[in-house]
């Protein structure tokens, strides 16, 4: 995709945000629509992508540094390697998503990451509250300082390199003081679950 292409795609985007409970903006549906869409190694630091569709677009390397991705549909999407630090995705549909890319700081609260690769990605201080991560794949992830109060993490296998620490397989959602144990127990240092 051209420069000038997702220029016009983003200015139309930020005009239904402006005015989507408007009719005119109803009628018209033009929340940005960049599904599929080849947006490899593109600069979208602090881009108003709320409500997007980017389902199966390839953002491999893209920066998305603080930018809002709240309520977007990224199933399927491509992130690898992407700077998705301090990024707002809240309430994002993120399942099947390649996410194995900088995530830290990110506000994932509310989240579907089911079946995300989340392979070896910086998580670090991430806010995964009330998130959806089940049969997600978090091995070699660094989780130091993330919020994971309130996910589920149904078939979750969390590792430190080729060491399985951690496997959660009900749907209910361990407890701070569980995962801590859990990495304790293994002698894993840097884990602090937040406990209430």
């Amino acid at each position: 995709m051209n420069k000038d292409r997702l220029k016009k795609i983003l200015s139309l985007h930020a005009w239904w945000l402006e005015r989507k409970h408007s009719s005119a903006a109803r009628l018209l549906g033009v929340c940005a629509n960049l599904s599929d869409a080849n947006l490899r190694d593109a600069n979208l630091t602090s881009a108003n992508l709320r409500d997007a569709d980017l389902r199966g677009a390839d953002l491999t390397g893209a920066r998305l540094f603080r930018a809002v991705l709240q309520g977007a549909l990224l199933n399927g999407a491509v992130l690898r390697s992407a700077d998705l630090n301090e990024a707002d995705l809240r309430d994002a549909d993120l399942r099947d998503a390649d996410l194995r890319a900088d995530l830290s700081y990110a506000d994932l609260r509310g989240a579907d990451l089911r079946g995300a690769d989340l392979r070896g990605a910086d998580l670090q201080g991430a806010d995964f509250r009330d998130a959806d991560l089940s049969d997600a794949d978090v091995q070699g992830a660094d989780l130091r300082g993330a919020d994971l109060q309130g996910a589920t993490l149904k078939c979750v296998c969390l590792s430190v390199g080729q060491r399985k620490v951690a496997r959660f397989d009900s749907a209910a959602t361990p407890s701070p003081e569980a995962l801590n144990r859990a990495m304790q127990k293994d002698g894993i240092p840097n884990w602090d679950f937040p406990v209430e």
